[in-house]
């Protein structure tokens, strides 16, 4: 029984393949919508890889890796295509997980919540902050578990 609790306890339902649900999804304005995406969030020891592979609608294409611990603190998002550059990740339960986002030298930064709801099935992105304009920026992406 405690094995099965503490198994239980280290869940992450927020691991795994997901896929944009572009058509249910909600983009900033003043971005390229994004009309692809797949994002893979798997664990590497004590750490988590994130790979983000994407298109907007006007053909740039989007291609970032990053590997944060669960601890909240700030490290560096590898390619192009997103608004940040950087990236700290806060497990919130079993079923959610937070972020800052930030592009250093720019006014950007951005507070990110991601729910698994559904069974396990659907996960949310709600996004908010300033954009790199200085302006508030708001977005929530829906994306489906692969």
């Amino acid at each position: 029984m405690a094995v099965f609790a503490a198994v239980a306890f280290c869940a992450d339902n927020t691991l795994g393949t997901w896929k944009l649900n572009a058509a249910k999804s909600k983009f900033p304005p003043g971005q390229s919508p994004i009309t692809s995406l797949i994002a893979t969030r798997e664990a590497v020891g004590d750490a988590i890889k994130t790979t983000v592979k994407g298109e907007r609608a006007d053909k740039s294409k989007i291609d970032v890796t990053y590997t944060t611990k669960r601890d909240g603190k700030e490290v560096a998002v590898v390619g192009s295509g997103l608004p940040y550059d950087t990236v700290a990740l806060t497990v919130v339960d079993d079923n959610t997980v937070t972020d800052v986002r930030t592009k250093k030298g720019t006014p950007y930064k951005a507070t990110g919540k991601f729910v698994v709801s559904n069974g396990g099935k659907t996960g949310t992105l709600t996004v908010t902050g300033t954009g790199a304009d200085g302006k508030p920026t708001s977005s929530v992406s829906v994306y489906d578990k692969q």
